[in-house]
């Protein structure tokens, strides 16, 4: 892995109790390793694909400073009465997954799509599920293959 990474973390904070237990993971687990890390927020999680593409493209322009080496999506989708949450959940994990094939990209995922807050909340703090802290480990693991083959490394 790169010594001291430069990670994005793009954040919905729609639900902000959930999505505060999520990023405090989420710092614990790149404080650990000394990352660098710069945090953005988006109306929901259907827009997280679309920041995380965002800084790709900047990156590869050279329209920021310095490009990023991984990124993490953190943010919940609540299960309501209507197709709507299916379309979210669906389109959210197909676009940052697309965007780690096409661009070799280092992508946690910490979109949680749970029935209710409580379920939510069991897989959101760090003594639960640990979600924020996964998608944080997830991003550096991939990080540390780039690394072994070849793709990436300061």
């Amino acid at each position: 892995m790169a010594k001291n990474p430069r990670i994005l973390i793009v954040e919905s904070r729609y639900y902000e109790e959930i999505a505060q237990a999520l990023i405090d993971s989420v710092l614990i687990e790149l404080d650990s390793v000394g990352a660098a890390y710069e945090r953005h927020e988006v109306p929901g999680a259907f827009e997280i694909p679309g920041a995380i593409a965002f800084a790709i493209e900047a990156g590869v322009r050279g329209t920021i400073p310095q490009a990023f080496d991984g990124f993490i999506g953190l943010g919940c989708v609540v299960r309501g009465e209507t197709t709507h949450y299916d379309y979210v959940c669906g389109e959210s994990a197909r676009g940052l997954q697309e965007l780690a094939i096409r661009n070799s990209a280092a992508i946690g995922y910490g979109i949680l799509t749970v029935e209710n807050r409580e379920q939510a909340m069991k897989r959101a703090i760090r003594s639960g599920k640990d979600r924020g802290g996964h998608a944080a480990r997830a991003c550096l693991q991939m990080l540390n293959l780039k690394t072994i083959f070849g793709l990436g490394g300061k």
